[in-house]
């Protein structure tokens, strides 16, 4: 059971150090989680798809142990921190599953470094054109809460999540809590740059077979499945009942075998 073991290790760069969590062996497969989370996202879904794959999760730059970035974060900069990280493990040519903002990273990843993308798995990844960066804009912050003398905003901060988790798995939220409180003075770091990035410029440009994922009870990606894989060359799209933000956590099991149905095709 050795190579189903998850080993956490640190990358040194130039620009610091990326931490991020492996398991397996073989062709590689890296995992990109959402805004504010962690590799913890990806915590049940690595020893699954690690039985077949050299599977890695990271943490974005900015989340979770990674360096933080010096200047105003974008996806373009995340981007960078994927490159980083495959440069620091010699890993010349990957397949990249991302999750919500995870998902643009991919995108960015995908467009512009097409020699280092394999595969391409977008989960839950919101379509940001135009027509949606103005939607956003009018929008509060989903996850900034103010810091409160009596704990108050932990209350708020669980309750702002709560429409978008099942309700039977505070455990979930529990994680969800332990990532965003790490990177608190910035937890909406991650969404603001996705707000500004012009995805619609970059999609087309992706060379590499697409697999657009998303859950039936997600309300942020899954109306925007459509447009997001039509923009998509040699594309298609799949879809997991019931699943809802945390998807990857809430059902990894069912995750797990529809990324690892793709890469095998």
């Amino acid at each position: 059971m050795n190579n189903v073991t998850i080993r956490r290790r640190f990358a040194d760069t130039p620009q610091g150090q990326i931490h991020y969590a492996a398991v397996g062996r073989g062709e590689p497969l890296m995992l990109l989680h959402q805004t504010p989370r962690s590799w913890d996202e990806y915590r049940e879904v690595l020893p699954i798809i690690g039985v077949k794959y050299r599977t890695i999760a990271m943490d974005t730059l900015g989340f979770g142990d990674s360096y933080r970035l010096n200047e105003e974060a974008s996806i373009e900069l995340y981007a960078q921190g994927v490159i980083q990280l495959l440069d620091a493990l010699a890993i010349e040519r990957t397949s990249i599953v991302g999750h919500h903002t995870g998902g643009v990273i991919a995108v960015e990843v995908a467009a512009s470094y097409p020699d280092r993308v394999k595969k391409l798995i977008l989960s839950s990844t919101p379509y940001v054109d135009a027509e949606n960066r103005a939607l956003r804009k009018a929008r509060p912050p989903i996850d900034e809460v103010e810091l409160k003398p009596d704990g108050a905003h932990l209350a708020e901060l669980w309750q702002r999540r709560m429409p978008f988790y099942p309700k039977n798995r505070p455990d979930l939220l529990t994680r969800f809590v332990m990532d965003a409180l790490k990177v608190f003075d910035r937890v909406e770091e991650g969404h603001r740059a996705v707000n500004r990035y012009k995805m619609e410029k970059k999609t087309p440009l992706i060379q590499a077979p697409a697999l657009v994922l998303a859950g039936t009870d997600d309300p942020f990606s899954y109306p925007r499945i459509k447009p997001l894989a039509e923009n998509i060359k040699n594309c298609r799209t799949a879809e997991i009942l019931g699943g809802m933000v945390p998807m990857v956590d809430q059902m990894p099991g069912e995750f797990a075998r529809v990324v690892m149905e793709f890469l095998e095709e």
